[in-house]
């Protein structure tokens, strides 16, 4: 008779009897665990591989230095003193958080109200499925033509403007349509505001609709369910679509030199200018400066919300 089976039928003497079924347990949670182990391994070297060794490599080439005709592999603080202590950095950094703060406002607005729509007010799923899907249906061309799209729009002789004239809205075309921070906004917010629609919604259909009821039947108003409910239970959604919009936008280089007409800039364009000029120990060093503070603003949102429920 096994010691598992003496262990339930014996007296009470009897409890020393299971003591070896301890090292087959521990040898099943041992290979439980190895498993685990080489079920991860292909994932971990394919990230190993594609993501951290080339960010290894980054931050190694940004302490080289470089000249007009040669990369020169010795260890140099000359690019990080250099951008550290130009004025032109600290502005085009501050350009690049500006746009991205501005741009997640307005996309968290946006985005908060169509998931709110698409969730509590279309009862139907097949309404709701239609209605995500035309959300999604500029995402079918590229980027980039739907960023070169609104420039015929914005135009000093654009659709816009001369709406607006035949109107009689205003008696001149305006200029600051076009080429300006806010046709960079404007794009970005056409781009992005769909990252930021989808994980609200997520978020939003997980909500157990039998808490509504019971803040209604409290005596709670709308927007007081909104508030107290509603948001609380939101809040990874939005983290994860801020985290989204944020790191997108921080990142992209060829919205801002097209729709500002190459008036503005921010990281990305330096980054793209160090690389048109075969700099790449500068570009490297700017690829990091903006890795961290875009890891940071990622450190910050983490600590207010925990995402993993989400994920």
């Amino acid at each position: 008779m096994p010691p598992e089976t003496l262990s339930l039928a014996g007296s009470a003497g009897t409890p020393p009897l299971a003591r070896p079924a301890a090292p087959r347990r521990a040898s099943w949670r041992g290979s439980r665990h190895l498993t685990g182990w080489l079920l991860a391994a292909p994932l971990a070297l394919v990230l190993a591989l594609f993501l951290v060794a080339p960010i290894a490599m980054i931050a190694v080439v940004s302490f080289w230095t470089a000249t007009e005709f040669s990369i020169v592999p010795a260890f140099s603080l000359e690019n990080y003193q250099f951008l550290l202590g130009s004025g032109v950095t600290w502005r085009v950094l501050l350009n690049t958080v500006k746009y991205a703060a501005i741009t997640w406002a307005i996309t968290l607005t946006l985005g908060f109200t169509v998931a709110y729509f698409l969730a509590f007010h279309v009862r139907s799923q097949a309404w709701q499925t239609a209605l995500f899907l035309l959300c999604t249906i500029p995402f079918w061309t590229s980027n980039i033509i739907r960023m070169i799209s609104w420039i015929p729009f914005l135009g000093r002789e654009g659709i816009a403007n001369s709406a607006l004239l035949s109107w009689g809205v205003i008696d001149q075309p305006l200029d600051w349509l076009l080429f300006s921070d806010f046709s960079v906004i404007l794009a970005f917010v056409h781009l992005y505001t769909l990252f930021m629609v989808v994980p609200i919604f997520n978020t939003m259909m997980r909500i157990d609709r039998r808490l509504l009821e019971a803040a209604s039947d409290a005596g709670a108003s709308g927007l007081q369910t909104l508030r107290h409910v509603v948001l609380p239970l939101t809040r990874p959604g939005i983290m994860i679509g801020t985290i989204f919009v944020l790191t997108l936008v921080m990142g992209d280089f060829i919205t801002v030199r097209f729709m500002s007409g190459s008036q503005s800039a921010n990281v990305g364009r330096l980054i793209q200018n160090d690389i048109g000029l075969l700099q790449y120990p500068s570009a490297s060093a700017t690829s990091v400066l903006l890795l961290i503070v875009t890891l940071m603003v990622i450190g910050v949102l983490l600590r207010l919300v925990d995402i993993r429920k989400e994920l």
